[in-house]
């Protein structure tokens, strides 16, 4: 059976028989990958740790009939002790999995790939608010993904800004007159906060206060679930 090797952060796995995990990847080429690891459940495994979510590594699979099998793995981004470690981190680090694995299924995208690496990286440093690198991550895949919002004119007729009503599903900020009827308005400081974060501006994402975070989360969240046209079961993970 024919080998191949793929770069791949683990999203998520699942037990099979007593020794055995499916392991789901998205990949820098050929996007979601399920593939069989066998064996690494036991204590003797030489590379069960690479292969748990939040990993991303190196992989030699070969094709199977249904599931190809992964034979070797080398760690290339050890982030996931850190982000399980952390409950904060870890709530972050699902919503983000499950958004790539969503956004995967329309095909391979390397700048998915890179976005999301970056991102889980960032993530177990620690030195960003967990919240603001989720929140950012999403505003930014949705980006890659091709829905882009728009936090600086009106994205129904172009009028200039500020404006502080935000249409989630016409894409961004709208103006008085084409704000639909029970659009939110946000304080001015949460728009300058959504338009940092999609920029991947941190240094003001981090001066942002608590109540700016918040109306932020929510635009983001209700964002990336209008276009993905499903709920995210990673956003129900209970709060600490």
């Amino acid at each position: 059976m024919p080998l191949y090797r793929e770069q791949g952060v683990v999203l998520r796995t699942h037990k099979l028989g007593e020794a055995d995990r499916i392991v789901t990847l998205l990949t820098s080429k050929r996007g979601v990958l399920r593939a069989v690891a066998k064996g690494v459940r036991r204590t003797s495994s030489k590379f069960g740790a690479r292969l748990e979510p939040f990993m991303v590594a190196d992989v030699q699979c070969y094709e199977g009939r249904t599931l190809d099998t992964i034979t070797q793995a080398v760690t290339l981004g050890s982030y996931g002790p850190a982000i399980t470690a952390d409950y904060d981190r870890y709530r972050a680090g699902s919503v983000m999995a499950e958004t790539a694995e969503r956004l995967a299924e329309g095909g391979p995208s390397s700048e998915l790939f890179t976005l999301l690496v970056g991102a889980l990286r960032t993530l177990a440093a620690g030195k960003i608010p967990a919240e603001l690198v989720r929140d950012g991550y999403l505003l930014r895949a949705m980006a890659a993904a091709g829905w882009t919002p728009g936090f600086d004119e009106c994205v129904r007729c172009g009028a200039p800004g500020p404006h502080t009503a935000v249409a989630v599903q016409l894409g961004g900020v709208a103006c008085e007159n084409c704000r639909p009827a029970g659009s939110p308005s946000l304080d001015q400081g949460s728009i300058d906060l959504l338009r940092a974060l999609l920029a991947g501006d941190w240094d003001s994402a981090v001066a942002s206060g608590e109540r700016e975070r918040g109306q932020a989360a929510g635009i983001a969240a209700a964002y990336t679930q209008w276009h993905l046209e499903r709920g995210l079961r990673s956003f129900s993970l209970p709060r600490t």
